[in-house]
């Protein structure tokens, strides 16, 4: 098979044809590897392409050296990757590698010549593909026809897979949510392989972990993946919490799935209470912003919600917010109507823009109010009076409730 879409000729910048003739020039094949030939195939064009070659590394400096080719971030190199600059572009380019030592983390690799060696040591069918610069598919695992059977599958032995990079069990179920049509379609030996091995999860650490998670949480069949992860009696090992709610998050995610939630969002239904969500932390290290947005569903998804008077009207939201002192209270709120599938209410608040309340302390002092207490009370009665008007009172009919 050789692929000629209009995806493909596109990543042919003045950047890739310079590689490339390099690498011709030295006799040394380079192919388009792993993901980014998955999102062609698919008639995508991926954001990221990686490259793999025949070269050592120490080959790839020298003709790069002699091209006057300049190269950065040189972390990669032990394990075979360089990453070179090329009119404004970079481009990280892999030996093919053979794993000689895995521990569940990490991998001790060897260099080698040999293709299919290389796809061998992949997690996935859909990821072990190669692509040539003239669009020749290197397919050594069925790979394709896996993509066009929507169907994901490890390469070779899903436990041997497994226990090289534990992660892979993630990996697996993110992938499984971007390409499989159904949503419990899964081979049985695969789910026997996650189960056995789950507990190999404990090692990874918690910023790989959310990586994949995060991923996993904004694809498809999000509800039956996570179900699953519970299934499996993984959740104990990836930071979520044991006993997690998969009901509610079942219910979330089919009142939010179409409303474009956060994945926090989403993961926040199976937490019960606060506790759980700082035991996550400590485990995943998520970032402030994901903690305090998961601590504020879980204390807010009950009580800040639609008024029974006034079903219709944003202002208890828009209560909220303009009473909040947090710069990102909008954003919570608008994550908040997600979860609670207010899609009218939220299609209203991103239109809506928080009102100036137009007194200060300053026209209470001209009017001979003194005290910082006093003060601080009227300031308070009078953003009441201000909100139960909806914002509309002026500052002239809002001093005419102040006692002279």
């Amino acid at each position: 098979m050789r692929l000629k879409t209009e995806e493909f000729q596109s990543l042919f910048t003045d950047g890739l044809n310079g590689l490339a003739g390099i690498f011709e020039k030295h006799q040394h094949e380079l192919r388009i590897a792993g993901g980014a030939v998955r999102d062609l195939l698919s008639g995508k064009r991926p954001e990221d392409v990686d490259f793999a070659t025949t070269a050592t590394p120490d080959e790839m400096k020298s003709m790069f050296q002699t091209a006057g080719i300049r190269m950065i971030n040189n972390k990669g190199e032990k394990h075979g990757t360089i990453t070179a600059r090329l009119h404004d572009e970079n481009f990280e380019v892999t030996t093919l590698r053979v794993d000689v030592q895995t521990d569940g983390r990490h991998a001790e690799v060897e260099f080698t010549t040999d293709w299919q060696k290389d796809a061998e040591r992949r997690d996935l069918t859909i990821n072990s593909m190669f692509l040539g610069l003239d669009g020749t598919l290197y397919d050594y695992f069925k790979g394709y026809e896996d993509l066009q059977n929507h169907r994901v599958r490890f390469v070779g032995s899903a436990e041997q897979r497994i226990q090289e990079d534990y992660l892979r069990i993630l990996r697996y179920f993110r992938f499984y949510g971007r390409v499989a049509l159904k949503p419990d379609d899964h081979e049985p030996g695969t789910l026997t392989a996650i189960r056995e091995n789950g507990r190999g999860l404990a090692a990874i650490s918690g910023e790989r972990i959310w990586m994949e998670l995060k991923k996993m949480a904004v694809g498809s069949h999000v509800a039956h993946l996570l179900e699953l992860v519970y299934n499996l009696e993984l959740a104990q090992y990836i930071g979520l919490p044991p006993d997690g709610d998969v009901d509610e998050m079942k219910r979330v995610w089919q009142n939010a799935k179409d409303l474009c939630p956060k994945p926090m969002t989403i993961l926040a239904a199976l937490f019960r209470r606060p506790e759980e969500v700082e035991k996550m932390d400590l485990r995943l290290k998520v970032s402030r912003e994901e903690k305090n947005l998961a601590l504020f569903l879980v204390k807010h998804r009950r009580e800040l919600c639609r008024s029974r008077e006034e079903p219709d009207s944003l202002k208890p939201f828009t209560d909220f917010i303009t009473d909040s002192r947090e710069l990102d209270s909008l954003s919570k709120v608008c994550e908040l109507l997600k979860y609670q599938g207010e899609a009218k209410l939220l299609s209203e608040l991103s239109g809506w823009s928080m009102p100036r309340f137009p007194i200060s302390g300053h026209d209470l002092r001209s009017m001979g109010i003194t005290s910082g207490k006093e003060i601080g009370a009227t300031l308070q009665k009078l953003r009441n009076i201000w909100k139960k008007s909806h914002y509309q009172l002026d500052k002239d009919e809002l001093l005419s409730h102040v006692r002279p």
